[in-house]
């Protein structure tokens, strides 16, 4: 075997993996962050990247949206309520060099931040105003986290409370409070139908006072209504005023 022709395939092989490590390709939602000799040189892509061979370096970077799930935390709430509540955070990152350079690990530097910042949050809230106020609570949180995360080039676009686990006492606490809700509106609209109907009858008292005949018509009516029934028994109404003379003569 010639050694000279061994030489030259073991030169060119080097140069075709040299040339190998040169050619980058970055999709559309990528960018790449080139380090030259340890000195950031700037974020390139998408597209046919060439490199410096054995002086540059590059770090992927996607810009996709990046749902992050938050944990169950453990709460207390101003009432003193303790709560586990878990939440996502949807976020992307929008300068490539500063989620590289600013920050060690962006994935995990926004986790820990919106852990802590939801602790916080929902720590200065009271359980009725977590529960009924959620747009409220999820709006701050979104605008705390993406203040604090925008050094490093992130933009948190959207912050959702997921679940609030309540502790069984506090569940049925809420139960009997419920139940007694509702029991104290149907108290109230019965009673308001009872005054309702007692003001209707005195209005039909004051109509019928004006003309005996119409209360004598009312009687007839009554009567038309029992007879139609299957009684055995029939109630035959005796206006007052018929006793007036025997009551007057037996005063006497």
């Amino acid at each position: 075997m010639d050694p000279a022709g061994s030489i030259f395939g073991i030169i060119f092989l080097f140069l075709i993996l040299i040339l190998a490590s040169a050619i980058r390709v970055l999709r559309e939602y990528e960018r790449g962050v080139i380090f030259r000799l340890g000195r950031l040189v700037d974020s390139k892509g998408p597209g046919l990247i060439l490199l410096i061979p054995l002086v540059d370096r590059m770090v992927k970077v996607s810009l996709r949206t990046i749902v992050l799930d938050v944990p169950a935390q453990d709460v207390i709430t101003r009432d003193n309520v303790s709560v586990k509540v878990s939440a996502v955070v949807y976020f992307r990152v929008i300068d490539a060099s500063k989620a590289i350079v600013e920050v060690e690990n962006f994935l995990f530097a926004t986790s820990q931040l919106s852990q802590t910042t939801l602790r916080s949050i929902l720590g200065q809230s009271e359980l009725d105003e977590l529960l009924a106020e959620r747009d409220k609570i999820n709006k701050q949180l979104q605008e705390i986290i993406d203040m604090q995360t925008e050094p490093w080039g992130i933009k948190v676009s959207l912050v959702e409370v997921k679940h609030i686990d309540l502790p069984q006492e506090m569940q049925r606490a809420m139960a009997k409070q419920a139940e007694a809700e509702r029991e104290r509106r149907a108290k109230v609209i019965a009673a308001e139908g009872e005054f309702q109907a007692s003001q209707k009858l005195a209005d039909a008292a004051k109509i019928l006072s004006t003309d005996p005949a119409a209360l004598q018509l009312r009687y007839l009516q009554t009567l038309t209504i029992v007879a139609a029934e299957n009684n055995s028994t029939t109630l035959f109404p005796i206006p007052i005023d018929l006793m007036k003379p025997f009551l007057e003569k037996t005063n006497k």
